[in-house]
């Protein structure tokens, strides 16, 4: 048994060796690749109406146990607003600037992982104009790799889609439900020019000239 244990703690001390090596190896590329990631996703944040705001991949330094993904855990921190200090992402995002930073890592990204399926809800909350336009764009390329669902308000988003999906709640025997239904191609251009708001003619020309850019 004194053998066996002896043995065991050498082939103990080779595996962490070898861990601590790896490990440091893993986290030499993160301190290189976090500014790059930072700078990156805070040039698009810019691009998406955060003006403000400041990305900030932080590694934080664990104990010397040996952890499942090295010898750092990763945290993303944000400022939103000029002045602001850089916190934790989860601490301090709304919704939709939370679907934006989201959306921004999904394009800096993309290149080098895509998930089969990217689900936005709220990334419009407080843009309009071009600055839609820019996220409708940035969706419609994420989107030609992988499926993209976007719950959306904006008629500049909207009409980026493939497919146009309307919901809306409706009332039955006293209870509240959910109806999806997938709008044909002059349900959609009426959709959108709801959307659009203004006159019916003036909307309805607007939302076709959307659907053909």
């Amino acid at each position: 048994l004194d053998s066996q244990l002896e043995e065991l703690r050498q082939q103990q001390a080779k595996i962490t060796q070898l861990y601590q090596k790896r490990a440091h190896k893993i986290t030499t590329q993160r301190q290189q690749q976090a500014g790059a990631l930072s700078q990156k996703v805070t040039t698009l944040l810019h691009q998406l109406g955060l003006e403000g705001s400041l990305f900030e991949v932080q590694l934080i330094t664990l104990d010397e146990s040996l952890h499942p993904y090295g010898q750092e855990q990763i945290e993303f921190c944000v400022s939103t607003n000029p002045g602001q200090p850089i916190q934790p992402l989860a601490k301090v995002v709304s919704g939709g600037e939370l679907s934006r930073i989201s959306l921004a890592l999904q394009v800096v990204t993309a290149a080098y992982y895509r998930p089969p399926t990217l689900i936005f809800d709220e990334v419009d909350v407080g843009i309009g104009g071009n600055t839609a336009d820019i996220i409708g764009s940035m969706l419609q390329t994420l989107a030609q790799e992988q499926q993209v669902l976007c719950i959306t308000h904006l008629a500049q988003i909207a009409a980026k889609g493939e497919r146009h999906f309307q919901i809306k709640k409706q009332v039955a025997n006293n209870t509240t439900l959910s109806a999806v239904k997938q709008l044909t191609t002059r349900e959609r251009i009426d959709e959108i020019a709801r959307m659009l708001g203004g006159t019916k003619a003036t909307s309805a020309a607007h939302a076709k000239s959307l659907l053909q850019t």
